[in-house]
């Protein structure tokens, strides 16, 4: 994709717009990715949240960094439009980072710029200890908790904040709907999931149609079946911190936060002050979707980074 999209790539956007959006494939091992870029300039790469979506929801505003940025988006295997031939079997954490290196080979970059949203910081936490030299940038927004301690902090306080909303994502998490992988029972889920950190009760409904627009019934229970995988090598392993392997990274770091995150402001800052130099920023009247919730601000603050 440098220089523009392969041959079989697709441009989506009016021609004069000055934000067309180009989408290709890319092969890997035992599966295709599928990659949207958009905007020129310094390379970016956006890693979507979940593990169980893909990078619909981020959309469209976090384009608006497109008119300085190239904004490289993808799919993670065996989500949205990357799901053809996977299995829940072909996803490790393993195949995650090896994915995004090959999509950093791609397009021709010897480092990268990551900004992941959610459970996508983990991924990029991930990348970055594991290659400190191939990432020159590092953005975490509303980042994941980075390690089993800091995963049973984010538990305890949801428990004791809101133990009701759990209580009934657990009723609806038994019923056969939801197990059939039914979308708008799914959609009923969400809504209690994220109806406790949106700020604005209004921009519930757009977050959660965002969540599941490319997906079907087949699709929710593979990208399920993903996420428990991807738990279980990462989250539930006691002893799993990817926090502290970021002391060895050389790439400046921001972590960005809103401060009524779901996910406890601690487990946020633990993971700047592990990095020397890293910059954290709390970001008011703010949940879990920072770039939608408070989207000028949030934008600034990652332009003004990558520009430093």
């Amino acid at each position: 994709m440098p220089g523009g999209p392969k041959a079989g790539g697709k441009v989506v956007g009016p021609p004069t717009s000055p934000l067309v959006a180009r989408e290709d494939f890319i092969a890997v091992p035992g599966a295709r990715l599928f990659v949207r870029e958009v905007g020129a300039g310094v390379p970016l790469v956006v890693i979507h949240g979940g593990p169980d979506f893909n990078h619909r929801y981020l959309l469209p505003e976090m384009d608006e960094l497109a008119s300085r940025y190239r904004l490289i988006y993808y799919d993670q295997r065996g989500r949205g439009k990357s799901s053809d031939g996977v299995r829940p079997d072909d996803v490790t954490i393993d195949s995650e980072i090896a994915d995004l290196d090959r999509l950093r080979q791609h397009l021709g970059l010897e480092a990268v710029a990551l900004l992941g949203h959610s459970w996508g910081c983990l991924l990029a936490m991930e990348y970055t200890a594991r290659h400190p030299d191939r990432v020159d940038h590092l953005i975490l927004m509303n980042t994941a908790p980075a390690s089993h301690a800091d995963m049973l902090r984010f538990r305890q306080h949801r428990q004791a904040d809101h133990p009701e909303r759990l209580t009934r994502m657990r009723e609806i998490a038994a019923t056969a709907a939801y197990a059939s992988g039914d979308v708008a029972v799914e959609a009923d889920y969400y809504r209690i999931h994220f109806g406790a950190t949106l700020r604005d009760p209004r921009m519930l409904e757009t977050v959660v149609e965002r969540l599941r627009v490319d997906f079907t019934p087949a699709g929710i229970i593979q990208a399920r079946a993903i996420e428990d995988r991807l738990y279980e090598q990462t989250w539930l392993r006691p002893d799993y911190d990817v926090g502290r392997e970021l002391v060895r990274t050389r790439a400046p770091l921001l972590v960005l936060h809103g401060d009524h995150d779901f996910i406890p402001t601690d487990c946020a800052r633990s993971i700047a002050g592990a990095v020397p130099g890293a910059r954290f920023a709390l970001i008011s009247d703010c949940g879990h979707f920072a770039y939608m919730e408070r989207s000028s601000e949030t934008l600034e603050l990652i332009r003004s980074f990558l520009v430093r």
